[in-house]
């Protein structure tokens, strides 16, 4: 599809190690001007770890939003952006939670949040678990891994104890494909 907007000029406004915010000026196929922030970040990897009707999740502290936080194991390599997301998907799994997966699907993929950003979120079902030694950086000491049960888990989306959008939307993804 060829896009309705002509982009007239970019900039980058913000930089870091994980995340560069650029800001486009452009005109709208009417002939009017505008400006759009982008947020860039590499995609990332959402992993749903299930075995024996239960599912693995982790609790860590999220400072943008000043809570503890339920979710699936999910990261990113930004020193390695093109990194094969099954590949990031393992190492994720194996470094949050411990576990060794020998069976990794690829289920699908979703937007972080189309109307401001990039970033593209692969999500993955890991089954044929082994338990080994997580190897969560200096960032995620505080982390949390539990197994909970496929109904409690529900209870816990329904209940506000997950809120995290991403683990949600695999959720209902791996559910509608009949894969949980």
């Amino acid at each position: 599809m060829n896009s309705p907007y002509l982009t007239l000029s970019s900039r980058i406004a913000y930089e870091n190690p994980w995340t560069r915010v650029r800001e486009d000026r452009f005109r709208h196929a009417d002939g009017s001007d505008g400006l759009y922030g982008v947020v860039e970040r590499p995609d990332f990897v959402v992993v749903v770890p299930w075995q024996d009707n239960r599912l693995t999740l982790v609790e860590q502290y999220r400072y943008p939003v000043g809570e503890r936080v339920w979710e699936f194991p999910m990261g990113m390599w930004e020193q390695a952006p093109d990194t094969d997301p099954a590949v990031l998907a393992a190492a994720e799994l194996q470094e949050e939670t411990g576990l060794v997966a020998s069976q990794m699907i690829r289920v699908g993929l979703i937007f972080q949040g189309p109307g401001y950003c990039n970033q593209r979120g692969h999500i993955f079902l890991a089954t044929g678990l082994t338990q080994g030694d997580h190897a969560r950086e200096v960032t995620e000491r505080d982390m949390i891994c539990e197994s909970v049960a496929l109904a409690d888990f529900e209870g816990m989306i329904c209940d506000g104890t997950v809120r995290e959008a991403m683990t949600i939307a695999a959720f209902g993804l791996l559910r509608l494909k009949g894969l949980l």
